[in-house]
């Protein structure tokens, strides 16, 4: 049923199409049987993903209607057509070539499986699949949340208060998650929906494990674009060596296999891109109305995709300059269509995530708009005058790839050589080129791409205009101004989509496809010498890559949220620590609501006001079974008017690729989560208890602690710079704290382990910690305690401590901020 499922959706639709006996069919039934392969899968994607868009988009989604629509869509087109779907005696047939992008296919599916169980909040990933479930689920871009609904209007800003600067209701319901009409529920992801719908057809399929291979489904496709489009321009041994490299790249690896856009943009980019040459260079009608249908859809992808749009539009208008053929006006009217449907999308639905770059472009100085409207009225003016003048087509044919070549080679020999920071210019954008080379690539990767780049924009240019414009303005923007060193190694990612495939395309040209030209080496010595070039390459990249091609990215975690999602009934109400709070509990929120269908509130503080939150538990309590809470120490959520008792506990680590910032990643860490449920009740009489153990069971009374510790059958957290420990109550006749702490182990280079301890604003005394767990008291004035025991309300204490950083004094792996360890607080 799953292998049918897939046929209908990714294969069908598109073989149908690519057969039909119009726009001159003969063209193509000369092209190769496996590029003919590729184009039904891509077609049948594109058409999916499209009425994925389109059906959510007005609330009426499902994998059903889905499979529905690409079998209706397919007949309808056969019918149309009286059944000729045949190419007939003029197809190639498929040969010895076609085993090439089967044994890429086969190669990357095996680099690129299993995927990544992110499915949590907290970043991209678990946003992107979360948005697709919720597709899957609920069939619909922005979805009513009857959990939002029904939180009162006086208890909003408990969980999700408005963002006040704007001019319309705005906040977030978990990260990644707008709330955009809280008396109805309205609920939009922060991110375009195109890899989202896709991650919708996989859950169709095979629930959960299909919406986490959607990452690597497209992986694989973008190595068969890439491969295509190498082929094309280059040849085939090109574009079969440079699929190799990218599959065997650290960073491909890693995001064919992490769910995130940039394989789908690779994708439909690379597919678009070989559209546009067939239509435009090769003269086949039938792919205009393809290119233009795909570059709409890149923008449903990312807001950086009108890049794209804008390269192919620019080399289109160069191309017809020079004295080539119009666009046709098939390539036209799908992308103007999904133009303006793009226009309503992003000024509707997603304008939270528009109107940052919206803002960008609004704010640009005065010489900036200057300079971009002098662009396009001299580059208007171009086109202009060179359908009117003989003479400007041949020089505009000659100069531009002459004049593109020189920009590209100085540009790159100064961002790799000479560009340093100062003034605005910050170190990370100055050194981008560098990191890209260093990190990603390799020099000799880059130096030899550029190489290619000067060898074959002259000789090629015109063969693929849009190829050489899309990819040097791509690497113009983000190489100008690039996110890499200020994240983290695996955050460096807005080149992976053309700029890394690019210039593997291009190293590889420049090793093997100079063959063809007319260069001083013969064949016979350049062609050996290449290959050598790219197999030191393979075996760096594969050395490079090899410790991430075992390693699932938080493998173990879908079951332990399938288990944790288990003890909460569908009748109960679960709210979540804080984002705040100083843990990470609130990640398991977001596949908690949004994958499993729980009730899922997150707490917007870590100290939400006491009397509403009362007032929310007593309207909470009347409509659900149970009211419970998600912790791990960090939130104040102690008071008389209610009682929290402990339901449940659970440790567990998950593995999680080293990430560290301008350095290469070494290592697998192991991320651990520790966490406590709890269940709300009504306020009790019970005596409270004048003592705490800390590490069990103290999710409410530690705040702003490390994480539970135990060593040698002790329990304990470290503190912070500031830390607090909660009591329910001191009674106006107690008169001493004390405090079981150990300094650690300070090294002789850290600050003393002093710590003050403080009731409210008033300073109960400094206590000098030593090493071992002692105990340590603190006298309680007759007038705090007094004070304390007529409140009837539990009681903040805070601890303030000098603390040291491991990593920093001593080279470990440890990078916290760590103050004293604590086991126990008592009150007498």
């Amino acid at each position: 049923m799953h292998l049918l499922q897939f046929i209908a959706v990714a294969w069908l639709p598109g073989a149908v199409v690519f057969r039909l006996p119009w726009l001159a069919r003969e063209r193509r039934a000369a092209l190769p049987a496996e590029e003919r392969a590729y184009w039904a899968i891509v077609i049948s994607v594109a058409i999916s993903l499209a009425l994925v868009l389109g059906l959510a988009a007005v609330h009426r989604y499902s994998f059903t209607r889905l499979i529905i629509a690409d079998v209706a869509i397919a007949g309808a087109l056969a019918l149309a057509a009286r059944f000729d779907l045949r190419f007939g005696a003029s197809a190639r047939r498929a040969g010895v070539a076609a085993c090439v992008p089967l044994a890429i296919a086969l190669f990357g599916a095996w680099r690129f499986l299993p995927p990544s169980e992110y499915i949590i909040g907290g970043k991209d990933p678990g946003v992107y699949v979360n948005e697709g479930i919720q597709i899957a689920q609920r069939g619909a871009l922005a979805v009513q949340d009857p959990v939002v609904a029904a939180v009162p209007p006086f208890a909003r800003d408990l969980f999700f208060p408005p963002d006040t600067n704007k001019d319309y209701y705005l906040s977030l319901r978990f990260m990644g998650f707008y709330v955009r009409d809280p008396d109805r529920g309205t609920v939009i992801g922060q991110f375009q929906h195109a890899f989202p719908a896709s991650v919708a057809i996989g859950y169709g399929i095979d629930g959960l494990t299909g919406a986490r291979r959607a990452i690597a489904f497209w992986g694989v496709l973008g190595l068969l674009s890439v491969y295509f489009v190498g082929a094309r321009l280059f040849g085939r041994p090109t574009g079969a060596a440079a699929a190799v490299l990218l599959a065997l790249n650290v960073v491909q690896v890693w995001f064919a296999r992490y769910p995130n856009i940039e394989m789908l943009l690779q994708t439909l980019l690379f597919a678009a891109l070989l559209a546009t040459a067939r239509a435009q260079v090769d003269d086949d009608p039938f792919f205009a109305p393809i290119a233009g249908a795909l570059a709409a859809l890149l923008l449903f992808a990312r807001f950086d995709a009108v890049i794209a749009v804008a390269g192919i539009g620019i080399a289109l208008t160069l191309a017809y300059a020079a004295g080539g053929r119009r666009p046709r006006w098939t390539f036209l009217a799908p992308l103007g269509t999904g133009l303006l449907l793009c226009v309503w999308y992003l000024g509707g639905p997603m304008w939270p995530y528009a109107q940052l770059p919206a803002l960008y472009l609004m704010n640009l100085p005065a010489w900036g708009h200057a300079a971009l409207a002098l662009a396009l009225a001299g580059f208007a003016g171009l086109v202009l005058f060179a359908r009117r003048s003989p003479a400007i087509p041949e020089r505009l044919t000659s100069l531009t790839p002459l004049l593109l070549t020189i920009a590209v080679a100085v540009l790159a020999a100064y961002a790799l050589l000479w560009r340093q920071p100062g003034g605005s210019l910050a170190a990370h954008d100055a050194y981008a080129l560098r990191t890209f080379a260093d990190f990603y690539v390799t020099r000799a990767v880059l130096v030899a791409a550029v190489i290619g780049y000067a060898l074959f924009a002259r000789r090629l240019f015109w063969q693929d205009p849009a190829f050489f414009i899309v990819l040097t303005a791509f690497a113009l923007v983000f190489f100008y101004k690039i996110r890499i060193v200020p994240e983290h190694f695996w955050a460096a990612r807005r080149f992976v989509p053309i700029i890394l495939p690019g210039t593997l395309l291009l190293a590889s040209a420049a090793a093997l496809a100079g063959a063809r030209g007319n260069l001083l080496l013969t064949r016979a010595i350049r062609m050996p010498i290449g290959l050598v070039f790219i197999a030191i390459v393979s075996f760096w990249y594969a050395r490079a890559s090899k410790p991430i091609v075992n390693h699932v990215e938080y493998e173990g975690v879908i079951p332990r949220i399938q288990e944790l999602a288990s003890k909460i009934g569908d009748d109960d109400l679960l709210i979540v620590e804080a984002r705040d709070a100083g843990s990470d509990v609130h990640v398991f929120a977001l596949p908690l609501a949004y994958t499993y269908a729980r009730q899922v509130l997150v707490l917007a503080s870590a100290a939400p006001d006491k009397r509403t939150f009362a007032a929310f538990l007593d309207s909470a309590r009347a409509r659900h079974g149970r009211v419970l809470f998600l912790g791990s120490g960090g939130s104040d959520l102690l008071s008389s008017r209610w009682t929290v008792e402990p339901v449940d506990s659970v440790r567990f680590q998950i593995p999680e690729y080293d990430s560290p910032r301008n350095a290469y990643p070494r290592f697998v860490k192991q991320k651990e989560f520790d966490y406590s449920v709890y269940v709300f009740g009504p306020p009790s009489a019970a005596a409270p208890a004048t003592a705490l153990d800390i590490g069990v069971g103290d999710d409410l009374h530690a705040v702003r602690f490390h994480a539970k510790e135990q060593s040698n059958g002790v329990t304990f957290r470290w503190t912070q710079a500031q830390s607090f420990v909660v009591v329910n109550r001191i009674e106006a006749a107690a008169r001493t704290l004390v405090f079981r702490m150990d300094d650690g182990g300070r090294p002789p280079a850290a600050p003393p382990a002093d710590v003050t301890v403080l009731i409210g604003d008033r300073l109960l005394g400094t206590i000098q910690v030593r090493g071992g767990f002692r105990d340590y008291e603190v006298p309680i004035p007759a007038d705090v305690a007094a004070a304390a025991g007529g409140s009837g309300e539990p009681v903040r204490i805070t601890l303030r401590t000098r603390t040291w950083n491991p990593l920093k004094t001593l080279g470990t792996s440890d990078e916290r901020d760590l103050g004293v360890m604590v086991d126990r607080v008592a009150v007498r």
